[in-house]
């Protein structure tokens, strides 16, 4: 059965193991809906740049960032190929709740899926949660997926 409603989805990963997930499930909806899948990597430079003014260690560490974009962008192709999806891989730089959120309304994304890191209370206090501003102020339905409960 193929619908209309979701055409377009925006898979925001990071590499961990829920973001692997957060694939897979994207994935099935976007083979589901005969659908394309954006795959959206943000690097999060204010990590590794704050407090350090070593251009060599910043270059490393970009490099280092780049490689790992990389990596992740491999896993989805494996994914898509399995599910004989088209995908797009996009991997920008910024803060990522921000990143995902522009992307989505400048691409007409019709769904958002990213992965949940399943922070404590006072973790999410303290630093935020991507996936929780996302949920928040998106325009567009989103799906967190949680890890796997043992």
């Amino acid at each position: 059965m193929e619908r209309d409603i979701y055409k377009n989805i925006l898979i925001a990963t990071d590499g961990s193991q829920n973001s692997v997930q957060a694939i897979d499930a994207g994935m099935e909806i976007a083979r589901l809906s005969n659908g394309k899948a954006y795959a959206l990597h943000v690097t999060d430079k204010s990590i590794y740049i704050s407090g350090r003014e070593d251009p060599k260690w910043i270059r490393l560490m970009e490099e280092k960032f780049k490689t790992f974009g990389l990596e992740i962008t491999a896993t989805v192709e494996e994914a898509a190929k399995a599910a004989g999806v088209e995908v797009e891989f996009v991997i920008l730089e910024g803060h990522p709740a921000e990143k995902i959120l522009d992307f989505a309304e400048k691409n007409a994304v019709d769904m958002i899926v990213v992965g949940s890191l399943g922070k404590t209370d006072v973790e999410r206090f303290l630093l935020g949660s991507v996936s929780e501003k996302v949920v928040r102020n998106a325009k567009v339905p989103v799906l967190v997926v949680h890890g796997k409960r043992s």
